[in-house]
């Protein structure tokens, strides 16, 4: 994978502490959701469907930046909504960078060059920008033209900078090995973003769009026929090895929703930021009060077509760790920046 060296580092270091602490379950990375409001109404996206009392609300820094202190994770992914409409985010990840976490800030970029000057770069930074094809394909997916372009023009603006760049990229039905090939040769080779991360559209029970989800057996062959040529192994992809493997149907795993747990206004959210069973106020509420075993494919009927990265791949990273052949491909592919 095309994670930094420094940062697979701590992650590695971090996961061997819980081993010895024998903890057995933990969080990777925290999805921190300050606010719900968006300036975009993508369909694939229920977020903004909250009444408008939530959307006006913005969560306090200190109350972000407890919760992730609170579970102990080394990485943050800020999302929403948009986070940069919140006006104190730059302070939010000064804080988290202040503290050491790995921080991601997802932004769909129509604020991005307006705010860069309140953010300085950092190797324990970087914006993740979503981008789901190409011009016409992702000005579709968020349903309003020109969006394409403004991303485009600030991923290269914050490049130039001195920012890392990753982006974020989901998959739907109506993707076809073509369009995901074209988009991510895009990104990796004309953008030269840091890092990729993919992943198959799960039918977010909110979503205005609900016909246009992969299922089980469509992920698979599209990242099979995708992957294929040489592409897996050229892409700067943010992903274990396995979990690529898990893309492509070469093996299967159960979800490990409480690695990669979201807290936002509400709460810590009960199972995982796609569904929602109820909110609990502390993490280890979270871990210790939810019946983790009812989740997963084969188990809760809501789970059916899920492969996304949120449940699998913890347990991709988990499965390397405690395969020596599995974490030394990990780490040849980490040291050559290769994605596969």
């Amino acid at each position: 994978m095309a994670m930094p060296l420094r940062q697979s580092v701590k992650v590695a270091t971090y996961l061997a502490e819980q081993k010895l602490r024998r903890r057995d379950k933990f969080p990777l990375i925290v999805e921190l959701e300050p606010l719900f409001a968006c300036n975009l109404k993508c369909e694939g996206c229920g977020k903004i469907q909250h009444p408008a009392g939530v959307l006006k609300q913005r969560m306090p820094v200190a109350q972000a930046v407890g919760a992730v202190l609170e579970s102990g994770a080394p990485m943050v992914s800020i999302a929403g909504g948009e986070p940069l409409m919140h006006p104190q985010i730059d302070e939010i990840v000064r804080q988290l960078v202040a503290k050491r976490k790995y921080v991601f800030l997802c932004t769909n970029a129509l604020l991005l060059r307006k705010k860069m000057d309140d953010f300085t770069p950092s190797p324990y930074f970087a914006f993740a920008v979503h981008i789901d094809g190409l011009r016409e394909r992702h000005d579709e997916s968020v349903a309003k033209e020109g969006v394409f372009d403004e991303a485009v023009a600030a991923i290269k603006e914050a490049k130039r900078r001195g920012f890392r760049v990753t982006t974020n990229s989901t998959f739907f039905n109506t993707d076809t090995p073509a369009t995901v090939v074209e988009v991510l040769n895009y990104l990796n080779d004309d953008l030269q973003v840091d890092e990729m991360m993919i992943s198959p559209a799960y039918a977010y029970e909110k979503a205005p769009d609900q016909e246009h989800f992969l299922g089980v057996e469509q992920t698979r062959e599209l990242f099979r026929k995708a992957f294929a040529g040489g592409n897996r192994r050229r892409w700067r992809l943010n992903h274990s090895p396995l979990f690529l493997d898990f893309l492509e149907g070469k093996v299967d795993f159960p979800c490990t929703a409480w690695a990669i747990p979201n807290y936002s206004l509400f709460g810590w959210q009960r199972p995982c930021y796609l569904m929602s069973d109820g909110y609990v106020p502390t993490y280890r509420e979270l871990i210790e009060k939810t019946d983790w075993d009812r989740y997963g494919r084969g188990k809760d009927p809501r789970c059916a077509n899920c492969m996304a990265h949120c449940g699998y791949e913890p347990t991709a990273v988990l499965a390397t760790m405690g395969s020596l052949k599995e974490s030394l491909r990990a780490l040849r592919e980490t040291v050559s920046g290769n994605g596969g």
